[in-house]
């Protein structure tokens, strides 16, 4: 859907992201005065005529009212002509890739979320599209491009490593080629970093994550600025119908509208929690694009919203994958489980998690080691969670737990 005109709003207007994010998308109802939408679980629409449907919608499948409300504000945020909802991530990443004609090329940063790198390397492929990895993609990408290269596929920064990539860089290389450039901004959201703005083709999100925001929603999202991508893909959102509830959506649209309050606090939490960690004799390395020593530093404060490193790090526990397994079980807040972006903070083992499908070789190529952990820091306060972190440092170490026999400190 393009993006919203709706309370003055749009992708366009001098408005600030606050703003943008509680009005956009955000219609009130002409009929009642309601301020917040209702939830349209209609699935089908009443025409008063054959083929003329009483307003803009006919089937569900093609389009529903609180749909297009969560795509116009996306499409605002991410200041974006349109967006396309879908029931996943992964399917918002099929969709694209559906999009390419059987030979295309694709090629990857090596670092991608789990499931992207299964997606690729285990179903495109049977469809006759094959993928390229390179670890070092702003240095190599040359290399890489074929006659077939139709699309290069970006995650800045990258699952679990967050290592970070020149956007435009890559975009000036594509561009000359006609190459489209995908950059997945899940791990950062709208809030901190806007790729099309770099000169990518397509951003996209697993609206499950920081969008939502609550971690009771499954659902993706694209947003681009082509009218030809948008005829391509719209027409794959309906003819695959891998779209998400009306509810779904209204979940995820209410919980945008407080993304830049969320992204903040998990901003500074973040920071905290990896300046502790860096400061640890038990931690080998620290990767989070906010601390001065990370290697693409300069490419954060470029790309990212006053040089924010985002709620997502990643370290190296010394002691191994045993170590890593020990300081799982001993937080005390942090939850071990996937997923991220939520309000809670959230703890994983990438190795054995969610990049488990990945060969152990290509893992390593790429730093994501037994010793990996990846936190995924909420709006809890900083204070106790950098306690949180250092104590079971100190128990999966050490050996020296602070839990009683219940599992609670």
């Amino acid at each position: 859907m393009t993006a919203s005109t709706s309370n003055g709003t749009s992708a366009a207007a001098p408005r600030g992201f606050g703003t943008l994010a509680v009005h956009a998308g955000s219609p009130h109802d002409p009929s009642t005065g309601a301020v917040i939408e209702a939830i349209s679980l209609s699935t089908t629409f009443a025409q008063t005529a054959v083929s003329k449907p009483v307003g803009d919608y006919e089937y569900s499948r093609s389009a529903n009212p609180n749909r297009t409300n969560f795509e116009h504000a996306v499409a605002a945020l991410e200041h974006a002509k349109y967006a396309l909802a879908y029931s996943s991530g992964s399917a918002t990443t099929a969709n694209i890739l559906q999009s390419l004609a059987a030979g295309s090329h694709v090629i990857s940063v090596s670092d991608v979320y789990g499931g992207t790198h299964r997606y690729f390397t285990q179903v495109a492929k049977a469809h006759g599209v094959k993928v390229t990895f390179t670890p070092e993609i702003e240095v190599d990408i040359n290399e890489h491009i074929t006659p077939d290269t139709r699309l290069i596929w970006i995650e800045s920064p990258s699952n679990p490593t967050l290592r970070l990539v020149d956007i435009a860089a890559i975009v000036a290389v594509a561009r000359a080629k006609n190459i489209l450039v995908v950059v997945d901004n899940t791990f950062l959201s709208p809030y901190v970093q806007n790729p099309l703005d770099h000169g990518a083709d397509i951003v996209v999100h697993s609206v499950t994550k920081y969008i939502n925001g609550h971690s009771d929603v499954v659902m993706g999202v694209a947003a681009f600025n082509s009218d030809d991508l948008y005829q391509r893909l719209s027409f794959l959102q309906n003819a695959i119908g891998a779209v998400p509830s009306p509810f779904d959506c209204w979940l995820a649209h209410r919980g945008l509208k407080t993304l830049h309050l969320r992204a903040r606090e998990a901003t500074r939490n973040a920071t905290a929690v990896a300046t502790a960690l860096e400061a640890s004799p038990h931690v080998i390395a620290v990767n989070y694009p906010g601390l001065d020593s990370h290697p693409q530093r300069a490419v954060a404060i470029k790309q990212h919203r006053n040089a924010m490193g985002g709620g997502m790090l990643s370290f190296r526990i010394q002691g191994g994958h045993a170590a890593a397994e020990r300081f799982c079980a001993e937080t005390g807040i942090f939850t071990l489980a996937e997923s991220l972006g939520g309000v809670e903070s959230l703890v994983e083992l990438p190795s054995s998690m969610t990049h488990a499908g990945i060969p152990k070789e290509q893992r390593e190529l790429v730093g994501v080691f037994d010793d990996l952990v990846r936190l995924s820091c909420g709006v809890e306060d900083a204070d106790d969670l950098t306690a949180d972190v250092l104590q079971a440092l100190e128990a999966a170490v050490t050996g020296k737990s602070t839990k009683n026999g219940n599992g609670v400190h």
